[in-house]
């Protein structure tokens, strides 16, 4: 009882976070598991169906389009948003003066709300007096229709997306920077490693953890994107930025066929826990 007194304040905090959990996040996927073998309605009561919800959303025209541009999204926020903020780190390291500044900077954009950054991102893809058109006149070279084009709609929304998340990103990998031991440089400087070397065999060894724990969330992340293609293109031109979480959308609340949305919700899942399962078994074998 003396430990349970004593520790009555924290367990106190922990309850409040499992209930914030339970309501905001593990009852809503078992609800989602439950309705995705139902018909649901605004007007009748639930009725089950079985598996008709998963039919109907592997049969929809749209609904490979919407995988391979999720994979194809996530594999350019990877190649863009993995690499620029492990970069950035790495200068950011090295500074000796403006760190707090610079640090500031590169964080700025977290802390705008996601709808603010779109907005703003959406004046700067105006095919007509939009910012990055005026940069590309400048240079004389030809407009871009960024967000009218299939060919250029979906590297759009990877931009907007590797602004507004790299600040974080940055951050992560600048604290585990911090945390090498001076010495190891050193050894590698007497050694004659050149940079490129010190960051092969110092720097990317040491911060390994961190960087496989980093690609599991950010394809967690860059998987679910909704906000970019809704705020922007609605899903095009031509299904060119349709994802699954906004066609999961579609289905719930433009279709109201609640059931497809939480069917292929459940799809993306168990794709993402699938990834994550694969991704964490890499992480203790790494340790071990």
């Amino acid at each position: 009882m003396r430990v349970l007194r004593r520790n009555l304040t924290a367990y106190g905090f922990l309850c409040a976070a499992l209930a914030c959990f339970a309501v905001f996040a593990w009852y809503p996927m078992i609800r989602e598991f439950v309705l995705s073998f139902q018909k649901t309605t605004l007007v009748n009561p639930p009725t089950w169906v079985g598996l008709d919800n998963f039919l109907t959303v592997v049969q929809n025209p749209s609904f490979g389009k919407a995988w391979l541009n999720t994979v194809e999204f996530t594999a350019l926020a990877l190649l863009c948003g993995y690499a620029v903020p492990f970069v950035m780190a790495l200068v950011l390291n090295e500074l000796r003066h403006a760190r707090a500044y610079l640090r500031f900077v590169v964080y700025l954009p977290v802390m705008l709300p996601p709808i603010v950054a779109v907005l703003l991102f959406r004046w700067f893809f105006d095919p007509g007096p939009g910012l990055f058109n005026q940069v590309l006149d400048f240079f004389h070279l030809p407009a871009l229709a960024w967000l009218d084009s299939s060919s250029t709609a979906l590297i759009s929304l990877v931009i907007v997306a590797t602004w507004m998340n790299m600040g974080s990103a940055t951050l992560i990998y600048l604290a585990a920077l911090q945390n090498i031991p001076p010495e190891l440089y050193e050894a590698a400087e007497l050694d004659g490693a050149g940079i490129f070397k010190r960051i092969r065999h110092v720097t990317i060894p040491q911060t390994r953890l961190i960087l496989l724990l980093m690609l599991m969330l950010q394809v967690v992340a860059t998987m679910q994107v909704f906000i970019e293609p809704y705020m922007l293109t609605g899903g095009g031109p031509e299904d060119a930025t349709m994802t699954v979480a906004f066609q999961m959308y579609q289905f719930a609340f433009t279709l109201q066929d609640y059931g497809a949305g939480g069917a292929l919700g459940m799809m993306l899942m168990i794709v993402l826990l699938a990834f994550a399962a694969f991704q964490l078994r890499l992480t203790r074998e790494d340790k071990a």
